[in-house]
């Protein structure tokens, strides 16, 4: 058995890039990673994606799950097929993410949603909000997170000509709301997280996994405080 202390790291996997891309299952490098990551106790981790391929690894993610701490967020941006599709054209349809989430949490994997990012006039309508959280609760999700997009200059440049050519009547708005800064207004972010609040709330779902001590983390020891006597350390060894 292999362990590793536990001084509070977090491994998040898929923050900066998608870990289950097409590319995956000619590669397998997630799988890999997973694979290492389940000969260790007291690790903390998460995975976020768009593919209903990490089901594919249910066996790992089980493995991990019985030794460390372990979560796993499916992005599901719409509930609706032919929008995702537009703007997501090389991820699974949602219901296939939602089915992710049911085969996870029926795998006894802690699992959620995250809503991101909220589109504004695209996928904010009140209606798709509700039923995204609605889906993610009858999927078995424990969480249910959202946040409205971020535009940095680099993916200004490359989402806003997509903008004005598949959403022209949202030109305006966007090249206003973002072309100083990478935040929607304040009011707008505030609103939409209150709507989100108060779904979470109507379904019971949490905002985010509940913190817990990772599995099989050693147990906190007390320190020498080099009082009289030697303390004695696991195994047996005498501390001067």
């Amino acid at each position: 058995m292999r362990s590793i202390a536990a001084r509070g790291e977090h491994i998040a996997i898929g923050t900066a890039t998608d870990p289950y891309q097409p590319a995956e299952g000619e590669f397998g490098v997630t799988r890999e990673i997973l694979e290492e990551m389940s000969r260790y106790d007291g690790l903390s981790v998460s995975i976020t994606t768009k593919s209903n391929r990490v089901t594919r690894d249910l066996d790992l993610l089980q493995r991990i799950a019985s030794r460390s701490d372990l979560t796993v967020n499916l992005t599901i941006t719409t509930p609706r097929p032919r929008l995702a599709r537009l703007l997501e054209p090389r991820a699974p349809r949602p219901d296939l993410r939602f089915e992710a989430v049911r085969a996870l949490r029926e795998g006894g994997i802690d699992a959620g949603v995250f809503a991101m990012p909220v589109l504004p006039g695209i996928t904010d309508r009140e209606e798709d909000l509700e039923r995204l959280v609605f889906l993610a609760r009858e999927a078995g999700a424990q969480w249910f997170a959202a946040n409205v997009l971020f535009l940095m200059p680099s993916s200004r440049k490359q989402f806003l000509p997509f903008l004005e050519k598949k959403f022209p009547r949202l030109a305006r708005r966007y090249h206003q709301w973002y072309a100083r800064a990478g935040y929607a207004p304040e009011t707008y972010r505030r609103e939409i997280g209150e709507r989100i609040g108060n779904l979470r709330r109507k379904y019971g779902l949490a905002a985010r996994p509940a913190p817990r001590a990772p599995r099989g983390a050693p147990a906190a020891q007390q320190l020498d405080l080099g009082l009289a006597g030697a303390a004695t350390a696991p195994g047996g060894d005498r501390r001067k």
